[in-house]
């Protein structure tokens, strides 16, 4: 019998957090939404969680549906998590849940940025009212990571991987392109330092980086206000 704890409610907001409401769950989600991942690979977008953990939600997701084992074929050989068809339904969810969280404060530069949240993130705050008729290819190195973006006729996409023939490479740590995207850095010092690249069409890149605006404040008095007033 299960040991889960449970809401004990019909209601279909309860249901779903019965089976992703447990801490780290849904980071646990967020890490497999662009491709599956190995168990070290989990343990390095979420550096502070432990194995035990990992390993316990990994159980729970698993057997609830949402996550499933691959065994990669020869020569990787890897045993790799992914997410069901079901639980890949849960994307706007999570970005959703992104862009509202967005409103709120900054947690301190010691907190957790990583490749996978800096590439989410993107496909989180998107406007597709400033992209306009844009049609373009980019490729996102982000670390180790390297990611594929395409925008065309207002659509974003982004996955785990490199493009064939990109119109612009953008090459930053996560935390330096989330400083200059969202939180005042600039782009002509950052470009200076070598924090940050770019390869290909300048201008196209620059224009990419104008596409992620972060949404309204919540309204005055709010702590997520005053976090964004800090």
């Amino acid at each position: 019998m299960s040991s889960r704890r449970t809401y004990g409610d019909r209601c279909g907001i309860a249901r779903a957090l019965d089976l992703v409401g447990e801490r780290w769950a849904l980071l646990v989600v967020r890490e497999l939404l662009l491709g599956p991942k190995r168990f070290t690979d989990l343990r390095a977008g979420l550096p502070h969680l432990g194995p035990d953990v990992l390993s316990q939600r990994l159980r729970e997701l698993e057997q609830a549906g949402i996550v499933r084992r691959r065994q990669l074929p020869p020569p990787a050989a890897s045993r790799v998590y992914e997410l069901t068809d079901w639980g890949r339904e849960l994307e706007p969810v999570v970005l959703g849940l992104g862009r509202w969280g967005s409103r709120s404060s900054v947690p301190g530069a010691d907190a957790v940025f990583g490749p996978d949240s800096a590439a989410l993130a993107l496909k989180t705050l998107f406007a597709p009212s400033v992209a306009g008729g844009l049609d373009a290819t980019f490729e996102l190195r982000l670390g180790e990571q390297r990611f594929r973006a395409r925008v065309d006729d207002g659509r974003f996409e982004i996955a785990r991987g490199e493009p064939a023939s990109p119109d612009a490479i953008i090459e930053a740590d996560p935390s330096t392109l989330a400083g200059v995207l969202w939180h005042g850095r600039s782009v002509r010092q950052s470009l200076r330092t070598g924090e940050l690249t770019f390869e290909g069409d300048r201008s196209l890149a620059e224009t990419f980086l104008g596409l992620f605006p972060l949404p309204d404040a919540p309204r005055e008095g709010t702590a997520a206000a005053r976090g964004h007033q800090e």
